[in-house]
């Protein structure tokens, strides 16, 4: 199986690098306004550039590399130092292991775009985002799937934090770190405006979909009956949140929205990702058919009860999500209570903190939020010298 295992992670890989590249920015791009959809085009494809070197240089390194350390995999794999073609991870090629959890390091800090579009200061979000991923994401990465503190064998004993692929580590750490980069940079100055483009946000909530069998199949690291319960969890738990979204939103507001339904399609893919490798087909109708009402819930919480104008939601589909799914393998009892609770207290507190830090220092750096004039004008024209619609042609 080890050829079979090798030729389904390639595969895994683009799927995952499909997710960011086009799929988010695709899904990100129609909900913004027509003139800052550009920014938003930017914003995902430099971060997806950017993250790759950084991974390659020391983000590898950090979160699987050999010490002994259960804070940090240290820096002995810097540039792939030492790996070669012959080099393996369990069955797989390192340099592929290293090529499939790149696109993960890829795809996390891209999705905190979501809270920050329409007013970021581009120089801010590679600046942040780089760092964020090498001191927030990486070393998380090592305390849950590099064998550190939260795994097996760590502070909570034989039986460490479970996280399929993702639910703490991804989009927890990136759910988090949106809503406290949205209540530093304040709201927006008209948010009232709808998605310019519903029929993007649903070309790029389909390839997300499609994307995520890769994300969550790929996670089992093997091209076996794992893999395919993974992807078949998966597929249902998306399909049953987008329908419980779009009913609460009729039973709610008289209609169901497009936005709402594929909106729901991701609160299900968040929310069954940490469980995907440890539940079957009814566990991920449960998962999705409570997801689809739960985030939507949490969208209005945010928006209308907190007043944080956390653009695309982010913290409430992806955050709420990715903490309800790590939550429900303890509920279902394929893991201790004890270190799931545990392992989303540890990295909820590390992720805020290190957020907060990160951000402000790089904003006294570079500045944080765009001034009103190119906030009014928008960001494609502003800080890109384009738009993405000629509208007298």
């Amino acid at each position: 199986m080890v050829g079979a295992d090798t030729a389904w992670i390639i595969v895994a890989t683009a799927l995952v690098l499909l997710m960011t590249l086009p799929g988010l920015a695709l899904f990100y791009g129609g909900l913004v306004r027509s003139r800052n959809v550009l920014s938003v085009f930017m914003h995902c494809y430099a971060i997806a550039c950017l993250m790759s070197i950084l991974w390659l240089a020391f983000g590898y390194s950090i979160a699987f590399g050999g010490g002994t350390s259960g804070y940090w995999g240290g820096l002995d794999k810097m540039f792939l130092s030492g790996v070669t073609v012959d080099s393996l991870s369990g069955t797989l090629p390192e340099v592929l292991f290293f090529a499939f959890q790149m696109t993960f390091a890829i795809i996390t800090p891209a999705l905190i775009v979501g809270a920050y579009v329409e007013r970021i200061n581009f120089a801010f979000v590679l600046v942040f985002s780089g760092l964020w991923m090498l001191i927030c994401y990486a070393p998380v990465v090592h305390w849950i799937w590099g064998g550190g503190m939260l795994a097996d064998g760590g502070l909570f004993g034989e039986t460490g934090a479970r996280d399929f692929a993702g639910g703490i580590v991804v989009h927890q750490t990136a759910g988090l770190a949106a809503l406290v980069l949205a209540v530093m940079l304040g709201a927006r100055k008209d948010n009232s405006k709808p998605p310019h483009n519903p029929g993007m946000v649903m070309i790029g909530a389909a390839l997300l979909w499609v994307g995520w069998f890769g994300f969550n199949g790929g996670s089992q690291l093997a091209a076996d009956g794992g893999a395919a319960m993974a992807l078949t969890v998966t597929h249902i738990s998306a399909a049953t949140a987008s329908l419980t979204w779009a009913l609460w939103e009729r039973m709610k507001y008289g209609k169901a929205s497009l936005v709402g339904l594929v909106t729901g399609t991701i609160a299900g893919l968040a929310s069954i990702t940490p469980a995907s490798g440890f539940v079957g087909p009814v566990e991920a109708l449960v998962i999705g058919g409570v997801a689809g009402i739960l985030c939507q819930e949490a969208v209005n919480l945010v928006r209308n009860g907190l007043k944080i104008d956390d653009t695309l939601d982010v913290f409430a589909v992806h955050g709420v999500g990715g903490i309800f799914g790590t939550i429900m393998i303890a509920v279902f009892g394929q893991g201790a209570w004890a270190a799931q609770l545990g392992s989303l207290v540890i990295v909820g507190i590390f992720t805020v903190v290190v957020t907060v830090i990160i951000a402000l220092v790089v904003k006294s750096i570079f500045g944080l939020r765009v001034d009103e004039e190119t906030e009014t004008t928008g960001l494609d024209l502003a800080q890109h010298g384009e738009r993405a619609y000629d509208m007298t042609s």
